[in-house]
């Protein structure tokens, strides 16, 4: 007789586990504890004292709010076009047959892998080439090459993952594309481009190296707290401008993932 308990794991290998998640995430909770700190020049442990006063200053300072502004801006733009795009090229590779479709796969995904540093450069070559000012649509247009990576990469699982035969049968019912699309495809996909969308949305928010080569004079956030550390006025406003980062980046972050594991039983599936 068998039992259904599962087997313990041993306690050196809780204890790496432990470990592990510490030294992941003790940083970003000094990043909270500073944030609230009464020492405004240097990093003391531990802390002489704690306050609220920071985060009246961060309200406070026109020149968060304008990245701020910028980022939010940059990452919906950003996220748009890739949902777009990369929906596009999912439905194409995923559903026709034709030579050199790996090879495009992999020239989609290709942004991502590269060092971003490459990207940057290759972005900034290209837009001096092209004779095109660094603005805000530059910015847009370098996030949008590594986002669309990551729509692209949720839709064609999914869209590989969804019978055919729902389509055909649209199809033969007398549905023409617009209606297959919108009452077939749509909600089979729908988790999965809301997943995408928002990764898209946090790898665009908090992306440094390629803003750095596409921005001109323009200072998204991650790129206004990159010059606060090098030259800082009030060290715990950043320290307050961070902890927005994480709360903002991680919120899509979490609601990615719940949203793809709720959308694995796809309709069709398996027929």
């Amino acid at each position: 007789m068998h039992s259904n308990s599962s087997p313990k794991a041993p306690w050196l290998l809780k204890v790496a586990a432990f470990g592990g998640l510490a030294f992941l995430h003790l940083p970003i909770l000094l990043i909270f504890v500073y944030a609230f700190t009464t020492e405004e020049k240097s990093y003391q442990w531990p802390p002489p004292g704690f306050t609220l006063r920071w985060l009246e200053v961060t309200w406070n300072r026109p020149d968060v709010w304008e990245a701020l502004t910028l980022s939010l801006k940059v990452a919906s733009l950003a996220t748009i076009i890739a949902m777009v795009l990369g929906t596009l090229c999912a439905a194409a590779v995923s559903r026709s047959r034709f030579f050199g479709r790996e090879t495009i796969s992999l020239l989609v995904i290709l942004p991502i892998a590269l060092p971003g540093i490459i990207t940057g450069i290759a972005l900034r070559s290209a837009f001096n080439l092209a004779d095109i000012p660094f603005s805000y649509w530059t910015i847009v247009l370098g996030h949008a090459t590594f986002c669309i990576v990551v729509v692209y990469n949720n839709a064609v699982a999914r869209f590989r993952r969804t019978s055919g035969a729902l389509i055909e049968a649209s199809m033969d019912l007398g549905a023409n594309s617009f209606q297959t699309f919108r009452h077939v495809i749509l909600p089979n996909i729908a988790t999965a481009l809301l997943a995408g969308g928002m990764l898209a949305f946090a790898l665009s928010f908090d992306e440094v190296i390629v803003t750095t080569f596409t921005a001109g004079q323009q200072a998204t956030l991650p790129i206004w707290m990159l010059e606060e550390l090098v030259r800082p006025r009030q060290r715990p406003v950043t320290n307050v401008v961070a902890m927005v980062v994480v709360l903002v980046t991680f919120l899509p972050i979490l609601i990615a993932y719940y949203v793809t594991r709720e959308g694995s039983h796809i309709g069709g599936q398996g027929k």
